[in-house]
């Protein structure tokens, strides 16, 4: 099993930026692909970013490409999301989640489905 629990979530202005972390604890995740996921209300969870488990291949939605980084630290199990130029439509909660199976190197999935561990969430929101 793994635990994931996010944080850095919070309040704040269009434009403004936030860094999100998910601290991963149990079995070890450092050769899990993992992401970040979003959900709004009234909507479905989507996808937002990934990053292999060697941290050398990322991949974002186009809503957040050029604004928003993901990162890893295998060393402390913790991965990152640096959200800049934040806008009202990013609120959301936000989401982590690791992808337990086995995947080539530099290999990186962006369905809900393929994602085997999440956490609680940690939420998002950006006033206009």
């Amino acid at each position: 099993q793994v635990q994931l629990v996010e944080s850095g979530g919070g309040l704040v202005q269009n434009g403004d930026s936030l860094r999100l972390s998910c601290a991963t604890s149990g079995r070890t995740s450092r050769n899990y692909a993992m992401g970040w996921f979003r959900q709004a209300p009234g909507k479905e969870r989507e996808f937002v970013a990934a990053i292999s488990w060697t941290g050398s291949t990322t991949y974002y939605a186009d809503s957040v490409k050029g604004r928003f980084t993901i990162s890893r630290d295998n060393a402390k199990n913790t991965m990152y999301l640096q959200m800049n130029s934040l806008k009202p439509e990013d609120t959301a909660v936000y989401y982590c989640a690791a992808d337990a199976d086995w995947l080539p190197a530099g290999t990186v999935r962006t369905s809900r489905s393929s994602y085997d561990y999440w956490g609680q969430g940690t939420q998002v929101t950006v006033s206009s």
